[in-house]
Order: C-alpha cells, then structure tokens, then sequence
C-alpha cells in the first residue's frame, strides 16, 4: 500500500508500544504488503484505487445496524461500483454497506459480535483483534467508543478489504488491521487492555504458544476474549482430527469448554467467564453472491448434518472472557 498508510500505522502506534516493537512491527508489515510477494496484489491496489474518492464510514450508523456503513451525499453509479468490490472476493466477515450497496458475506458477523457485545465495555480501550479477518469487528467496536483498535491478519485479501473502507474513515484514524500472524507480535507487549482472538485457537499447533502470547500483549488485568471452536464435554478432553476437519487442513485441536478453562489458566488468566456456546448454523455460515465458494453446508455430512463430511461432530463455538493476572 501506499507509504503514508505506514506513516499513519507507526504514528498510532507510537504512543502505545515502545519504539523497538513499532519499528518491528511496521517492518514486517511493509515486507508483506510488496508486490512480489502477493501476485494478486497490485490488481488490488488498482481497484483500490478507482473507488469513488468522496464519502463517510458513519460510526453511528455503524452501531445502529448489523452493518459498517459508508455514505455518500452525492449519488454513485452503483453498477460500475459493485464490480470494483467483487475484485476483493471472497468476503467472508461483514456484513458490509457502501453507498447503498449491501455486501451479504459468507458469515452473519453481526450474530457474533451481540454475542459479545452486550458482555463487554469497549469505551476508552485500547484493543488488540488478533486474526480479525477485514476489520468488521473492529469499527463495531470503534463505533461503541473503543480508543484504538489494532486488527492482525496474515491474509493480504482481507487487509485490502479493510482498506476499502478505512478509506472513508474518519481522521484521525484509530483502526489499522496490519498483515501479521499472532507469531509476528513482539513478546510481553503489555499495552492493550482487551485482546480478542476468534477463531483462531484450532488453527494453532501449539495453543499453549498462542494463549501465552495473547497474555503478554495485555495490560496486567486486561481482558482476553477468546472464541474457537470446541467439543460437547464435561469432562477436560480435546479432539485432535486425523486429518482435515469441516474440510479445512490446518486444524490441530478441538477442545472441550473444561479443557480450554485449564489452559486458561495455566497460561496465567483467571476470572473465567464462559459467554456463549453454540453450534453454527447454516443461517450464520453460507454461500453468497459475495462469497460463492464452498461453505458450511458443504462441510457437514448431508445424512447427518450433526457431524462434518469426515464424521466428526459439527462445528460448536465457544466464546469465553478471561482476566490476565496481575
């Protein structure tokens, strides 16, 4: 992307985190937003470049709706517009709404977020979204009075979706989402005062790693939001697939609730808070116009859609809120 994009990342960050691990961080995000590194990458940027120059991300109406929306006083040829979003597809977190063109992605995100959002104080914090996808949880939670809101995500399609809209932001900007994996942070951060890691957990072949490391990013006493996907137990146990799960390869272990509330612990954490568990349907996962590859329905067994396509039981989430201790 563009350099005052990193110019305004580091600035933000600045009076956050100590100089050696913005500079860190910065550098790592430059090396992975290059051309060569992407090919699909300067398509991006071109159809970046060609949407309207003019228009607002309207936090109110963010908060008021299931969407994040961006408005326009002046009206726009809506045709030519919806072909220059479709460049950035698959849009799987949302949904989406920009100059009256709805984006109905693959997940109801909006479902998640009340499931949080009515147990949680977003206002005056600072906020780390590990794994945040395009940054549709982040201006919802800019929209609730959040300080600042850090987004991290590997993935260079969903960073140039978040920059669609980050477009139309308001100045100073306050939301940055940055292409790293929750492996790029620096160590022992200690700065944020909410973490938030969903559905990232079973793609991690160490948990232990990755819960330890969403500590060390909190402020003593902040708060982790963890969300993944778990197994129906009483009992501590784990699933770990043979092979791929819901059709997806990279995932290690499943856990059950009594399981992730002992990692929970051992890495440091205390006041468990168990917020929601529930099996994903078909209603909050599924295919779109702006999503038309596979989706939930074609990973669940079509006899039994309480088990996935490889037999193991259907995909169950759960979001739990825990305290770093002091």
């Amino acid at each position: 992307m563009e350099p005052m994009i990193w110019r305004q990342a580091e600035q933000a960050l600045a009076g956050l985190l100590a100089a050696r691990f913005t500079k860190d961080i910065i550098r790592k995000a430059e090396e992975r937003m290059r051309a060569d590194v992407h090919g699909t990458l300067p398509r991006w940027i071109s159809a970046w470049q060609r949407l309207p120059q003019t228009g607002s991300l309207d936090l109110e109406a963010t908060r008021q709706t299931s969407a994040v929306v961006v408005s326009n006083a002046e009206p726009i040829d809506l045709e030519p517009l919806t072909r220059l979003l479709m460049e950035f597809h698959p849009w799987r977190k949302g949904p989406f709404e920009i100059f009256g063109t709805r984006i109905d992605t693959e997940w109801r995100s909006d479902w998640k977020w009340n499931r949080m959002a009515e147990k949680l104080e977003f206002r005056g914090k600072k906020i780390l979204d590990v794994g945040c996808g395009n940054g549709y949880y982040g201006w919802k939670m800019l929209a609730e009075g959040a300080d600042f809101v850090l987004g991290c995500d590997p993935f260079l399609l969903y960073v140039m979706q978040f920059e669609v809209f980050r477009k139309y932001a308001p100045q100073p900007h306050r939301h940055f989402v940055l292409p790293l994996g929750d492996t790029d942070l620096p160590d022992r951060m200690q700065c944020f005062d909410l973490c938030l890691s969903m559905g990232v957990l079973y793609h991690r072949s160490g948990p232990i790693d990755h819960l330890q490391k969403m500590h060390g990013t909190l402020k003593p006493g902040g708060q982790l939001l963890l969300e993944t996907l778990v197994i129906e137990s009483d009992q501590p146990a784990v699933l770990v697939p043979k092979g791929r799960y819901a059709k997806m390869r990279n995932v290690w272990f499943i856990p059950s609730v009594a399981m992730l509330e002992i990692w929970l612990e051992r890495t440091g954490f205390e006041d468990i808070r168990i917020l929601d568990v529930s099996t994903t349907t078909e209603e909050e996962q599924r295919r779109t116009p702006w999503m038309t590859f596979e989706s939930l329905a074609d990973f669940l067994d079509p006899q039994d859609p309480r088990k996935t396509v490889e037999g193991y039981p259907a995909p169950r989430r759960a979001m739990l809120l825990a305290v770093a201790r002091k």
